[in-house]
């Protein structure tokens, strides 16, 4: 297969209508003369669409990211031995030529160029055609998609922020769209840049974004003031800033229980409404949907559902990872009787599988990338950081999460001996609560954690070099500016 850099891939335009009916014929960015697809607001809207189209793809957001994430942790076994399908992630032995490495940065810029190539044309032609306002709004999309992906390649490619207080290699940043082949040579800027990036763009994003509805489609699927402020409490979480997780946390999270955004976001009564159609709950804060629609679903080998749902009929996933025995389902504490939660896992044979995405092919289960459960749990464990006591309202955070799947369980303050063992207990919570949804590795390196050993695979410690991916070898061939981890 030739090598193609990132860089010199064309802006996917017109990819998907709402992401919902007939696909249109993308137009090469180097045949539009003057931005001709920013002449006319229809044109405008669906290339707005396109930029989300090409974040869910199936080997980025769509499903790859995720997973990697997922079985980098201690949490699955993989039962068919295939390359194709993250056995070197699993093992974490991954290099700089393996699939999943070069695929997840690929797409990841590859939605990066097409954000940066919407700005561009907004710019150039499409504000003079929606107006100042409408332009804002659309803009501010742009720059939400492009601080998730960053932000997401950042959790893979990069040592983690406490790692030098962000002073070691981090992603390449462009904030301008290409269109044609050049030269693209740019070394890596620092972890700290690219986190103030993020930043910037998520608080450009804030000031523009409206706040839609929650529990509707427009709501779930696309850029909001809400999801926006969400994501800001993961980033300052990933940042060890936890003071200002407080900060972005009380926005969109009331002062006492039952938790609620001003605009309705709450926790759903049965958390298994969250996995099923409509998908567009009022917990579900950013989703990428799918459809039955050619295109419009995860390609092969790259879907949650075939991943992790076993081959067992009525379901019909590939059962390509299994549940650990020794991972989070062995822990006592996560009832297996009264935990609603544990309904989200089927056992075959002697096997457990995780069945959140449990839709038959091609896979169109929604792929939920931002909860309000997150964020009450980001908010919990920022309030002990800040604090460093045992704090009762962030054990009134964690009792939310738990009593919503286990009303069996209440935490007290006399139940923690520490802050940290509060902090343990959040984060186990989240462990739990956000399985099969591409936490887990990131959870890992933030907190500076050690992969846990498992099977005949040793531990791995934040010192060894697998602790983090390489570089995808496309990008060092063709970016002679680009180092690789080391």
């Amino acid at each position: 297969m030739k090598k193609i850099s990132v860089y010199t891939l064309l802006l996917a335009m017109g990819i998907s209508a709402g992401c919902q009916k007939s696909l249109l014929n993308p137009l090469p960015a180097s045949d539009m003369p003057d931005y001709i697809v920013f002449d006319n607001a229809d044109r405008i809207a669906s290339q707005l669409n396109g930029m989300y189209t090409v974040m869910k793809n199936g080997k980025f957001l769509g499903g790859k990211f995720q997973i990697a994430n997922e079985v980098r942790g201690e949490d699955y076994n993989n039962e068919l031995s295939n390359n194709v399908t993250l056995q070197a992630t699993w093992k974490r032995i991954v290099g700089n030529e393996v699939q999943e490495v070069k695929e997840i940065w690929s797409q990841a810029y590859f939605t990066i160029n097409n954000a940066n190539l919407f700005m561009d044309g907004m710019k150039a032609k499409g504000t003079k055609v929606v107006g100042d306002s409408l332009s804002k709004i659309y803009i501010g999309e742009a720059k939400f998609v492009r601080a998730l992906s960053y932000f997401c390649l950042q959790q893979l490619y990069a040592r983690p922020y406490w790692d030098g207080n962000g002073a070691k290699p981090g992603m390449i940043l462009y904030t301008q769209g290409h269109t044609e082949r050049g030269n693209y040579n740019k070394a890596r800027n620092t972890t700290a840049e690219v986190y103030a990036q993020i930043l910037q763009d998520l608080n450009d994003a804030e000031a523009a974004l409206p706040k839609t509805a929650p529990g509707t489609a427009a709501g779930t699927t696309h850029a909001n003031w809400y999801s926006v402020i969400a994501l800001k409490t993961r980033v300052y979480l990933y940042m060890g800033q936890y003071a200002n997780v407080l900060t972005e946390a009380a926005k969109i999270v009331s002062a006492t229980a039952p938790f609620v955004s001003p605009g309705g976001h709450a926790l759903v009564a049965d958390i298994n409404k969250v996995y099923s159609a409509p998908y567009t709950s009022v917990e579900s804060m950013f989703s990428l949907p799918f459809t039955g629609t050619s295109g419009d679903y995860p390609g092969t080998q790259t879907q949650l559902g075939y991943y992790f749902t076993p081959k067992s009929l009525p379901l019909q996933g590939n059962g390509e990872y299994s549940l650990l025995s020794t991972g989070i389902i062995s822990d006592s504490s996560w009832k297996s009787t009264t935990d609603a939660r544990r309904k989200l896992l089927t056992k075959v044979g002697s096997k457990y599988y995780m069945t959140k995405f449990a839709g038959p092919p091609p896979f169109t289960d929604w792929a939920p990338i931002i909860r309000y459960a997150e964020v009450l749990l980001n908010y919990a464990e920022a309030k002990v950081r800040v604090s460093n006591s045992v704090d009762a309202g962030a054990i009134a955070l964690l009792n939310a999460v738990r009593q919503r799947s286990d009303a069996t369980v209440t935490f007290a303050v006399t139940d923690f001996a520490s802050p940290q063992a509060l902090i343990d207990q959040i984060l186990k919570e989240k462990h739990i609560e956000l399985l099969g949804e591409g936490f887990r590795s990131m959870e890992v390196t933030r907190t500076g954690a050690t992969f846990a050993a498992r099977a005949t695979y040793v531990a791995v410690p934040p010192t060894a070099s697998n602790y983090i991916w390489p570089i995808s070898s496309d990008e060092l061939v063709y970016n002679k500016l680009c180092v690789d981890n080391q």
